[in-house]
């Protein structure tokens, strides 16, 4: 199996949250201020820290609206931040809680590629990914909460 990348979201749609673009609903992101405690910017890969400003919006990580183009609530640092860089390992910050992920393919059209999903541990994530990837006709992989749903990440071959 090639190796894998951690790819977090891409800068140009954090940056035009952060400018105070509609979400998925076509809202105008909530601005709140950080009690330092779950809350994941998904750009950075890290925690938005105390007293600091973040944005909660409604994220679709798909390019086209389809019956299988989930949205969610993500959490995103209301300043700009440096984009998560990819990586073969999971971020750090997935290690600090003890939480578990849901992870699951994705056809290159964007549906979800059914029984893939899998709850796995972070130290696990990797290797499951690597798996779920090495199906030929699988294009990629979302990490999501597997308490929240929330998303989180995507996994590519590299």
């Amino acid at each position: 199996m090639s190796a894998i990348s951690f790819i977090a979201m891409p800068t140009d749609e954090a940056r035009a949250f952060q400018a105070g673009r509609p979400d998925a609903n076509g809202q105008v992101p909530e601005r709140h201020i950080s009690d330092g405690e779950g809350v994941p910017c998904r750009h950075c890969q890290c925690d938005v820290g105390p007293g600091k400003p973040y944005l909660i919006l409604n994220y679709r990580p798909f390019a086209e609206l389809q019956p299988y183009a989930e949205t969610g609530p993500i959490f995103l640092h209301a300043e700009a931040c440096e984009r998560y860089a990819k990586t073969e390992e999971a971020p750090d910050m997935f290690f600090k809680n003890g939480r578990r992920y849901l992870i699951k393919g994705y056809y290159e059209n964007d549906r979800i590629a059914y029984g893939t999903g899998k709850i796995v541990a972070p130290e696990d994530m990797a290797q499951a990914a690597k798996e779920i990837l090495e199906r030929l006709d699988i294009s990629y992989v979302h990490v999501r909460s597997a308490l929240n749903n929330c998303y989180q990440l995507r996994i590519e071959r590299t």
